[in-house]
């Protein structure tokens, strides 16, 4: 029993905390698999109380590879993989990129453009029709792949644009955002592993708390199947704001 528990709890974590912790990725899973945004940043900001400041980011980023992966998988036949087709360049310089300049960025300033572009794609005018097409989708994927290495707080740029571009048809949003979240999310750990940093030691938890996501995914899902079109883009669109509005505030409290 001390064996297990050793390896589900990682040293200077308590049990309260690393339950805590299982029972979050359940439940943000369950909030992004229904309103198809905010659950990420919702348990980055919970993982941000509760684990060292250098494991949250890298453990983040495992643990929102499996839970998205999981919603890719379970929404497989609603995928719009053309865009995925540029979505994929894209990750994979800009992961190179932030493999060669793993530094400290001014998180200030990231906050505030990520909070920018998510209130312009969310609230403002309809972008032109090639911006969200084939080049648009590259430069998208590249850009908010480099700097989620940096703040793990890109997911509601991508969901903002993917609104945009799918038109609020929330299958098709929230399968295409779910498996673009599951390719930026992968190069994560190798480049946190080359830098240093050592999954091992957290494994057991990670898997745990991606097991609970699958959970929490699948009862968010049914949500989802019961909710119209016009419905999910207006409750998207409100948690794209508040997330927003939090990331300008986050960058305030730092001035």
């Amino acid at each position: 029993m001390d064996a297990v528990l050793q390896w589900i709890i990682p040293p200077d974590l308590s049990l309260w905390a690393a339950v805590f912790l299982i029972f979050s990725a359940g439940l943000t899973s369950a909030l992004t698999a229904a309103l198809g945004i905010g659950g990420g940043i919702l348990l980055l900001a919970i993982m941000s109380m509760l684990l060292p400041v250098t494991a949250v980011i890298p453990l983040h980023g495992l643990v929102q590879l499996g839970s998205n992966g999981n919603r890719a998988a379970m929404t497989f036949q609603h995928i719009r993989w053309p865009v995925l087709s540029w979505f994929v360049p894209g990750v994979i310089i800009g992961a190179g990129l932030a493999s060669l300049l793993l530094i400290d960025l001014p998180a200030v300033v990231l906050q505030l453009s990520i909070a920018g572009f998510i209130l312009l794609l969310s609230w403002g005018p309809a972008i032109p029709k090639v911006a969200t097409g084939a080049v648009g989708t590259f430069c998208l994927a590249l850009l908010s792949t480099f700097m989620s290495h940096f703040v793990g707080a890109t997911g509601p740029l991508v969901a903002a644009f993917l609104l945009q571009q799918q038109q609020g048809q929330r299958q098709t949003t929230v399968a295409t955002f779910a498996a673009a979240m599951a390719l930026q999310h992968a190069p994560k750990a190798l480049v946190y592993t080359a830098a240093g940093f050592v999954f091992y030691e957290w494994l057991g938890l990670v898997m745990l708390m991606i097991l609970s996501g699958a959970l929490g995914t699948k009862l968010g899902l049914n949500v989802l199947k019961n909710t119209s079109d016009q419905r999910f883009a207006q409750l998207f669109k409100g948690v794209l704001l508040l997330l927003a509005a939090r990331l300008i505030w986050q960058a305030i409290s730092q001035m």
